[in-house]
């Protein structure tokens, strides 16, 4: 016997999870927007491994992926949270749902059930009302049909917009995707694979990029990626050489980003020390400066003195100035203050040209006006608001609890959410660190991602967090997470597009990032209710 069914795509469907009967399944999508469902597959008839696979097929205009689930080891669900807001508590440790191969096919063990995520795009052209899309279910070798799901997509009237003024940034580390795939920084061959994950982080909705002309300063020792190219000279200056700068920014537009991040220009939980910026000798990266260089130091701010006005000028030739972020320190406590302000007072000296944004918590700097626009943790962010102080929002490990985040165990209702409260409470743009970062914490020791998924520092750090793209043979694997949280983008788009207003009675089940609706269904009804 073989049973089939479909799921939402805010159901997470554990292997082991009792089938369902739904043979049917309608989802709602704007001209120009994609949607997403689920369907399952379990043999129980046979005692030995069995092939199944999956197809699509519809009559309409809309474009069809069909790309199978994959399972990863959670060893521990994650602290600091109560057992109603976890996902499926009680069965991790487990195989959590989150890869989304690009293939198919898989060998089922037998009572195990074996997912498929369905994407549908649906094209600004396609002309409104319901399209069917039949997935069929094969199963044994050779493939023998098994069942059939089918797949109701209610196209709307209405064209989504892209969405405006609202930056989205995950940050990008080059060194994981050369220490991955096994290429030297931005070589020949590092770029074709920086542009695969490129385009995968521009469809998911995150506009804003993080361009490592300076070594990133962030979570521990790195390795050297700089595309700067530095040359001292002998009379104490400096040459920079902005070539692969330039190519790294042509590539990031033509995947579809049209903001840029730059690095942090002093070191990260403290404000301490200068960053390590790096000249070539022969074959390696020397750095400019012993890493206890203060952050203020007579060396650093000479070097300043020249990096920052050559980049101003790199950003006006190539007409970015305007769509430029930079950062003076990436999470600043209360007991930095002065640190923070010091070196702020640096910067504002040598380039008062330069707008700072930060990831902070503390409102103290944002009271002190240290930082242009700050970026609270939702844990703080409506401390913000109500001090009308316009701000980002971000969340990392932390919080937890009844909080929204986008963790292995955090139920797929509660990502989903993450656009609308961002939307409801007006916050200006949405910062992630962790969009690829493979490495066990602040080292550069690479984890195996499909085994690994809290920097081998859990507790602190939380099953989920570290990255949301595994690594692929030429590129990035979606996960679940990814997938949701980009629908959770594309409806804070939708509400811009309709115009709705955030104190709309609509979204006032939105309290706040710890109060809104845990039904799997509301999300989805209410795209439905605005669509109509």
């Amino acid at each position: 016997m073989t049973q089939y069914w479909a799921a939402a795509s805010t159901n997470r469907v554990f292997q082991t999870d009792s089938p369902r009967e739904t043979r049917e399944i309608e989802v709602t999508v704007p001209r120009g927007g994609t949607c997403s469902c689920q369907v399952f597959v379990r043999v129980t008839d046979t005692l030995s491994a069995t092939w199944v696979d999956a197809e699509a097929k519809t009559r309409s205009d809309l474009a069809v992926r069909v790309r199978r689930i994959g399972y990863v080891p959670v060893p521990h669900h994650n602290t600091a949270t109560p057992p109603e807001e976890l996902d499926h508590y009680g069965m991790i440790p487990g195989f959590v749902p989150d890869p989304i191969f690009p293939d198919t096919r898989q060998l089922a063990a037998p009572g195990l059930s074996y997912g498929y995520w369905i994407t549908v795009d649906a094209p600004a052209t396609t002309r409104p009302g319901a399209k069917k899309i039949e997935v069929r279910l094969l199963a044994g070798d050779p493939a023998k049909p098994v069942g059939t799901v089918t797949v109701t997509v209610h196209v709307s009237k209405v064209v989504l917009e892209a969405r405006r003024d609202f930056p989205v940034t995950h940050w990008f580390y080059t060194d994981a995707l050369c220490d991955w795939h096994g290429v030297e920084p931005f070589e020949e061959a590092f770029w074709p694979i920086c542009e695969a994950y490129m385009r995968n982080y521009a469809a998911h909705g995150s506009d804003t990029i993080y361009v490592p002309a300076l070594t990133p300063s962030l979570d521990g020792e790195k390795r050297p990626t700089q595309l700067l190219r530095i040359t001292p000279t002998a009379s104490g200056k400096y040459r920079f050489d902005w070539s692969l700068v330039k190519r790294y920014i042509e590539l990031a537009k033509a995947c579809g980003i049209t903001r840029f991040e730059w690095p942090h220009l002093f070191t990260q939980w403290g404000v301490e020390r200068a960053i390590l910026v790096y000249r070539k000798k022969g074959k390696d990266d020397v750095p400019l400066w012993p890493r206890t260089t203060k952050a203020t130091s007579k060396a650093y701010r000479e070097f300043l003195g020249q990096y920052l006005p050559a980049l101003k000028k790199f950003l006006d030739a190539e007409g970015i100035l305007d769509v430029s972020l930079h950062h003076v320190s990436d999470e600043p406590h209360h007991d930095h203050l002065e640190n923070y302000r010091k070196a702020r007072a640096m910067l504002a000296k040598i380039a008062p040209w330069m707008k700072v944004i930060d990831a902070l918590s503390n409102i103290e700097f944002a009271r002190a006006g240290l930082t242009d626009t700050p970026i609270p943790s939702i844990s703080t962010a409506l401390e913000f608001k109500n001090e009308a102080i316009p701000s980002w929002a971000y969340f990392c490990c932390n919080p937890r609890g009844r909080f929204t985040n986008r963790l292995l165990d955090t139920p797929l209702p509660k990502i989903r959410a993450i656009g609308w409260l961002l939307y409801k409470h007006r916050f200006l743009g949405f910062l992630h660190w962790g969009y690829n970062y493979w490495y066990k914490s602040q080292t550069r020791e690479m984890i195996d991602p499909y085994t690994v998924s809290d920097g081998l520092k859990w507790p602190g750090w939380a099953h989920g967090d570290t990255f949301v793209v595994y690594p692929g043979p030429d590129g990035p694997i979606d996960s679940i997470r990814w997938e949701v949280f980009a629908e959770s983008l594309q409806e804070y788009a939708l509400l811009q597009t309709l115009g709705v207003d955030p104190d709309d009675p609509r979204l006032s089940e939105m309290a706040d990032f710890e109060n809104f609706p845990r039904d799997p269904d509301w999300i989805p009804s209410a795209v439905k209710r605005l669509l109509e």
